[in-house]
């Protein structure tokens, strides 16, 4: 008896979900948000199900297996008006698919990758440094930290270099940039590809504002206080365009090239300023000047 009253309820708990954001797959994602029975969640590692929503590039499978990795087992995948790109999980081609997530939260995925490091091991020295002595080197094909002078103020401080994206749940969808960074800062930074078309409904207002919000850890209520803007910083345009949206009101600004608008700024600073322009902006903005 009381392991059919846990089974019960169990089955009404919600299901947690990754979501990767594909092709005009934001403007769904949104409205999933407050669906009962499920919970979207911002790490993989908090997962049940990986739901995919809309089509993901075939140069991207190999960050999507990734992802699957992450989820613990039993784990489920879900693919919503998007072309599977590995064999497992369910399509969807219809605008519901909490059926089918509850159907992968009792899948069992195997994994899609082998259970390897991603890259060879490229070490010297003993303790798995890569390089000669404590300093430099690649181990795992990911280069050591080496110390330079910061940007701001000339202290020395370990230079870190990695590739971000293309499904940071903070991060516009399918963006990738190899960056920089001293502790939170960014020295530079560098679009390897650009965000994923989402089309007109992708740049509403509400939506773009509530992205936002979100990210500012800012409920709707008090995003019309005064205050909500004040935590902006100053002079970055984001209280304006954030301001605009709350308004109603479409924002028509183009940002400024990555490698010269998100060297010097902190991480938070820097992920508020991307949800600040609308995804179609973004995303041209990058194509002409990024490319260019």
């Amino acid at each position: 008896m009381a392991m059919n009253w846990l089974s019960a309820l169990a089955r009404g708990a919600e299901i947690p979900v990754f979501a990767v954001v594909g092709a005009q797959g934001l403007v769904p994602v949104e409205g999933l948000r407050h669906r009962p029975g499920l919970r979207l969640v911002d790490s993989p590692r908090h997962a049940r199900v990986l739901l995919v929503a809309g089509a993901v590039d075939g140069a991207h499978k190999t960050e999507l297996e990734r992802l699957h990795a992450q989820i613990p087992t039993p784990r489920g995948t879900v693919w919503w008006q998007a072309p599977p790109l590995f064999q497992r999980g369910e399509a969807v081609a219809g605008d519901d698919p909490l059926p089918a997530i509850r159907a992968a939260a009792e899948a069992d995925d195997p994994d899609q990758r082998p259970d390897v490091p991603p890259h060879p091991w490229q070490g010297m020295g003993p303790h798995g440094q890569g390089g000669r002595g404590m300093m430099g080197g690649n181990p795992y094909g990911r280069p050591m930290a080496m110390t330079a002078d910061d940007i701001r103020d000339g202290l020395a401080l370990d230079a870190y270099t990695a590739r971000f994206g293309p499904f940071l749940p903070m991060w516009p969808p399918g963006l990738v940039l190899d960056m920089t960074l001293q502790g939170d800062v960014i020295v530079s930074a560098t679009v390897v590809s650009p965000p994923i078309e989402q089309g007109r409904r992708g740049d509403a207002p509400a939506l773009c504002a509530a992205r936002m919000l979100r990210l500012m850890g800012i409920g709707p209520v008090a995003a019309r206080m005064r205050g909500a803007l004040m935590a902006l910083p100053k002079g970055s345009g984001m209280r304006r365009r954030l301001a605009t949206w709350l308004r109603g009101e479409a924002v028509a600004e183009t940002p400024a090239p990555l490698s010269e608008a998100l060297p010097g700024l902190e991480w938070a600073e820097a992920v508020l300023w991307l949800a600040s322009f609308p995804p179609s902006r973004l995303r041209a903005a990058f194509l002409t000047k990024e490319t260019a």
